[in-house]
């Protein structure tokens, strides 16, 4: 649990001027709904803000940027408040809630969709796939789409469509200075490039233009579940299927303690298994025959593939990931999936802490390795897989102990390898720049210099400014 101070007073004039002026509402210390207004999805950071901003528009978060500069105070902005670091909160300081600002158009005729910054990805694919239409998405459909896209946007269409931000055609920023820009290819590119794999440090992003791609209604996704016994099988077997494995299929493991699922036999439940999850986006008459290589590796306690909605199932791992529990996650890509990389990810299953903690191995390549490297700050695309570790615990209890074993797994794997910046567990400086190769992270340096020179945006996994 995060310590946090006493919660500094703002002016009683400057604060009923800035609250006057707000179409969304305010909530402070004392007030009935504080309590819930200050939590955050992951219950291990427990912080208390000066002032919660609920934004309703553009105009909002113009006051509200304006409040944070001219009062000095800590600024943190949120979204779908999933940030693991605890980054959609903060002591002592102003929480910029963008949840108000959910709206969505989907433009038919350019195949894009406008999304306020304070969407989930519920709220997008409900709209887009009206339509048959998707971006690559969280796997958890209560994942805000903003920070989740301005990181980089791993999904079920990771290897189909790429990276959630290699769909982003644009976006509505307000800078530290108060000024409201469209970020784009043709209007401020350097701007563009940055948020594109730079997350929230160059300002409040109010709206994402996506280019959405045609994916039907149904996608023949679903889980098959092993024993742990046969986990090195299964290892081994998964990345020979990878190898291939269509581009139209992203697949990973899980290494985990089967819930009790209606599905899964009992004598399994709160047992360990591996099982491997994936999503055909393509043709459904191919979905069985391409998925059929990583359902049959060995003795299968479980197999749940099937043509399903696609909305459905993007939501259909939500009730493992509720609201509330205490979260750390890390990650690490690898180049290839070596003998060295499954042996520690075996023997980290085998010292698993408690039952709500997991180790992702995550197939990447398809159409995320075909941009070039250079064309967004998200700069590595040349790994085959990307490793993401779940430190998990009901509460505070054990937690320590799950973050020491998180932490132990992706050292073991690779302590200078590169991290993922939405899953690097804290907001460290070497977490930071180990998510971004050198020439990257210089050129982001100097858009911070740009548009964010004091560092007024920097609970994020901050890019400081040279100040």
């Amino acid at each position: 649990m995060t310590p946090h101070q006493d919660v500094k007073e703002i002016g009683t004039a400057t604060l009923s001027e800035f609250a006057g002026g707000m179409r969304g509402t305010v909530v402070r210390p004392g007030d009935a709904e504080y309590d819930e207004a200050r939590g955050i999805w992951n219950a291990a950071h427990d912080r208390r803000p000066a002032l919660v901003a609920r934004c309703a528009g553009v105009a909002d978060v113009l006051r509200t940027v304006e409040l944070a500069r001219s009062e000095g105070l800590p600024l943190a902005v949120r979204g779908g408040g999933h940030s693991i670091p605890g980054f959609s909160t903060c002591d002592n300081g102003i929480v910029l809630d963008l949840s108000p600002m959910r709206g969505v158009r989907v433009d038919l005729a350019a195949r894009q969709a406008r999304a306020e910054a304070g969407c989930l990805w519920r709220d997008l694919d409900a709209e887009t796939q009206q339509f048959g239409l998707a971006v690559t998405g969280g796997l958890v459909s209560s994942t805000g789409i903003s920070g989740f896209t301005l990181g980089g946007g791993i999904g079920w269409l990771v290897r189909r469509c790429g990276l959630t931000l290699d769909s982003l055609a644009g976006a509505d920023v307000v800078t530290a200075d108060g000024r409201y820009l469209h970020a784009s290819a043709d209007e401020h590119p350097d701007l563009f490039w940055a948020l594109r794999g730079g997350g929230g440090n160059f300002g409040v992003v109010t709206s994402l233009d996506y280019d959405l791609h045609e994916i039907g209604l149904t996608v023949y996704s679903g889980l098959v579940f092993y024993p742990a016994e046969e986990a090195e099988q299964v290892l081994r077997g998964y990345r020979e299927a990878c190898a291939g494995a269509a581009d139209e299929l992203t697949t990973l493991v899980n290494l985990t303690t089967a819930p009790p699922l209606p599905f899964l036999p009992e004598h399994a439940h709160g047992r360990r298994v591996v099982a491997i999850g994936g999503c055909w986006a393509a043709d459904g008459d191919r979905g069985e025959e391409a998925t059929a290589p990583f359902r049959s590796l060995g003795t299968v306690l479980a197999d749940v593939f099937a043509p399903h909605p696609y909305v459905a199932w993007q939501q259909a791992l939500d009730p493992l990931y509720p609201r509330g529990l205490h979260n750390y996650f890390r990650s690490v890509f690898l180049r290839v999936a070596g003998d060295a990389a499954l042996e520690t990810l075996l023997s980290a299953f085998d010292q698993v802490p408690g039952p709500l903690c997991e180790i992702h191995l995550h197939q990447l390549g398809g159409a995320m390795a075909r941009v070039p490297a250079d064309s967004t700050a998200f700069a590595v695309r040349d790994h085959d897989y990307i490793v993401n570790v779940i430190g998990r615990t009901p509460d505070a209890q054990g937690f320590a102990e799950a973050v020491e074993w998180a932490r132990g797994v992706t050292s073991a794997l690779g302590p200078d390898a590169a991290t993922y910046v939405n899953f690097t567990g804290e907001g460290s400086a070497d977490r930071v720049r180990a998510a971004y190769p050198p020439d990257t992270y210089r050129r982001l340096v100097s858009a911070k210099e740009t548009y964010d020179p004091t560092n007024l945006f920097r609970l994020n996994q901050n890019i400081a400014p040279k100040l």
